[in-house]
């Protein structure tokens, strides 16, 4: 691992694709500590969660939000799912992300925009799955979910996944919580439109 400056990003112990095609592939984390990896257990239990509800992922339209190193949404295509939009603003996270896809060759299948997750403009289409792992304790998931239903990457069939502290509680106007886990010191978060 190079210090502060450098641009490699470091392979974390444990930073691993859990199943599918690309399953126990090591992945690269940003340098520094401004991106926090969802932990393996997490992202296990986040991907049994959400195989129980969405069947299988073969063809999703998936977006992983606040993507850092990009493992939620690889972990999405690794099983299946037809193509992720991943969206970082921060430089460190966006070169790990874009190395990453490089490294298991998914960039047909991949979208990384390295921006704000607020400054995405109106949707072609809805997304089916939404996978969001923001800073803890900012509220900026919430504040993400709301405007991107407004602007129509979110719609009635999407399933929202979003990650917290154990601490956060969560309440977003025209969604329901349809339910939410602990796992170590996160909490997960699984929302849709109230139709």
């Amino acid at each position: 691992m190079k210090g502060a400056t450098g641009k490699a990003a470091a392979v974390k112990s444990g930073l691993r694709i859990v199943a599918g095609e690309w399953r126990g592939r090591k992945l690269a984390a940003p340098e520094g500590a401004t991106t926090r990896p969802t932990a393996d257990r997490t992202r296990e239990t986040l991907f049994s969660m959400l195989i129980s509800r969405l069947g299988t992922f073969e063809g999703l339209k998936v977006a992983d939000l606040f993507a850092g190193s990009g493992a939620l949404g690889l972990e999405a295509l690794s099983r299946g799912a037809a193509h992720c939009l991943f969206v970082d603003q921060d430089p460190a996270a966006v070169r790990a992300l874009r190395g990453n896809i490089a490294n298991l060759h998914a960039q047909s299948r991949s979208d990384v925009r390295a921006s704000s997750v607020l400054s995405l403009g109106p949707a072609k289409e809805t997304l089916d799955l939404v996978l969001l792992d923001p800073p803890y304790d900012t509220g900026a998931g919430a504040v993400a979910i709301d405007k991107l239903a407004r602007l129509g990457w979110i719609g009635e069939q999407t399933w929202i996944s979003l990650e917290t502290a154990k601490t956060e509680a969560v309440s977003i106007k025209g969604f329901v919580l349809e339910s939410a886990r602990d796992v170590g010191k996160a909490r997960l978060h699984f929302l849709r439109r109230e139709v």
